[in-house]
C-alpha cells in the first residue's frame, strides 16, 4: 500500500514541449477518424456529468445507461423542476470540457499517474451506477485499459496516456455540441432545458458549444502554449 501511494503521489516531470503537441495531434487525428469510439469516451464523461451533479444537487442517483449508438441515459429522482434538474441537465454537454481542463491543469502540475489512478476510479464508482449490459461491457473495457495502464506502464508511458486523454477529452467536447446545433432534437438536453427555463433551445445548445471552446483554448494554453502563441 506504502508503495501503491508512493506512485500515485509522487510528481513526474512535465513532458517536452514537441512531446505534448504530437499526443494533441495525435488525439485530434482520432478525434476525426475514430470519432465513434472517441464519442462514447465522451458520452461515458456526458453521463457522469449528469450523476454528479444530480447527487451534488440532493437528487436520487438511479442508473445510468449507454447505447451501442453512443448515445447515454443518465436517471435520477427528484423534483421535475428547479435549479437541481436544471443545473444536471446543463452538465452533460460542458462536462468533457470542463473535466478536460482540470485535468490539464493536474499536469501542468506534474501529476500525471496520479491523475490516471483518479480516472480508474471514478470509472469504478460509475460501473456500481450501470443498469444496461452494453454499459457494462463498455465501462469494463474503458475501465481496464485505463487501469491496465495505471499498473503495468511506466510513469512516463502513464504520463504519455494522462496527456492523450486529456487532449481527447478537451479536442472531443465541441463536437456533440456543434452536432445539437446542426441538428436539434425535441428529446435533448437543450430542449428539455428550453421547456424548463422558457428560454431557447438554440441557446443553450450554443452556450454548451461556447463552454466547451473556452475549456478548449484555455486547456491549450495550459498544456501547449508555444501553439496558441503562433495562431
Amino acid at each position: 500500500m506504502d508503495d501503491l501511494w508512493t506512485r500515485v503521489s509522487t510528481r513526474q516531470p512535465v513532458p517536452d514541449p514537441s512531446v505534448v503537441v504530437l499526443l494533441g495531434l495525435g488525439a485530434l487525428l482520432l478525434v476525426v477518424f475514430a470519432w465513434p469510439a472517441v464519442r462514447m469516451l465522451v458520452t461515458i464523461v456526458h453521463e457522469a456529468g449528469h450523476a454528479v451533479v444530480a447527487s451534488a444537487t440532493g437528487r436520487s442517483l438511479t442508473g445510468i445507461r449507454l447505447h451501442s449508438d453512443t448515445s447515454g441515459l443518465t436517471v435520477s429522482r427528484g423534483r421535475p423542476t428547479g435549479p437541481g434538474m436544471v443545473a444536471t441537465l446543463a452538465a452533460g454537454y460542458v462536462a468533457p470540457g470542463v473535466l478536460g481542463l482540470a485535468a490539464a491543469l493536474v499536469l501542468a502540475s506534474g501529476h500525471a499517474v496520479a491523475l490516471l489512478w483518479a480516472f480508474a476510479a471514478a470509472l469504478v464508482v460509475m460501473l456500481l451506477y450501470i443498469r444496461n449490459l452494453y454499459g457494462l461491457l463498455v465501462m469494463i473495457v474503458v475501465g481496464g485499459l485505463i487501469g491496465a495502464a495505471t499498473w503495468y506502464l511506466e510513469p512516463l508511458a502513464q504520463s504519455w496516456v494522462a496527456y492523450l486523454l486529456t487532449w481527447l477529452l478537451l479536442l472531443a467536447a465541441p463536437r456533440p455540441a456543434i452536432e445539437l446545433l446542426r441538428r436539434p432534437s425535441r428529446t435533448s438536453d437543450a430542449a428539455q432545458l428550453s421547456r424548463l427555463t422558457g428560454l431557447p433551445a438554440t441557446m443553450w445548445s450554443l452556450t454548451f458549444f461556447l463552454v466547451t471552446l473556452t475549456c478548449l483554448v484555455a486547456g491549450m494554453a495550459v498544456l501547449a502554449p508555444q501553439v496558441l502563441s503562433h495562431l
